[in-house]
């Protein structure tokens, strides 16, 4: 087991403390404003390749979930949200899942083609997201050790 020790002073502590206990929430934030970024434009990309028909069921679908730890650490997920209720049939008696409708769209089926729209916002966000993120800790870090 590694140890370390270094003498500091009493205020230094406090804020290395302060630090400890705030790093939750700076964590939180942190991560919901990257997955903003995310959401944002995979709904401008969705916008994009939906049909003029579409009722804008599966816009209205995607959403972000809520912010928790587990045991590899904090995390958020963006995706899709219930069934789609005007496409009831005998082997979707709820109606066809939102989830199923987005992958038929993003990979294709074999009667449909491809139309990607998380791979291109994944990809194009990528950058900004750890940007914002390392922003706000930054922020924060500053905020606590004056």
């Amino acid at each position: 087991m590694a140890r370390c020790a270094f003498m500091a002073g009493e205020e230094f502590a406090i804020k290395l403390e302060r630090l400890a206990t705030d790093m939750d929430a700076v964590a939180r934030e942190a991560i919901y404003e990257g997955t903003k970024i995310v959401a944002d434009e995979v709904k401008k990309n969705l916008q994009a390749v939906i049909s003029e028909e579409a009722t804008g069921g599966l816009v209205d679908a995607f959403g972000i979930t809520p912010i928790d730890k587990d045991i590899h650490g904090w995390n958020a997920k963006v995706g899709f949200d219930g069934y789609d209720e005007t496409q009831k049939t005998k082997k979707y008696p709820k109606g066809v899942a939102y989830q199923l409708k987005a992958r038929a769209m993003e990979s294709g089926t074999s009667t449909r083609r491809k139309k990607p729209f998380m791979r291109p916002a994944m990809k194009a966000t990528k950058l900004r997201v750890t940007e914002k993120m390392n922003e706000i800790i930054d922020q924060r870090t500053r905020e606590i050790f004056g």
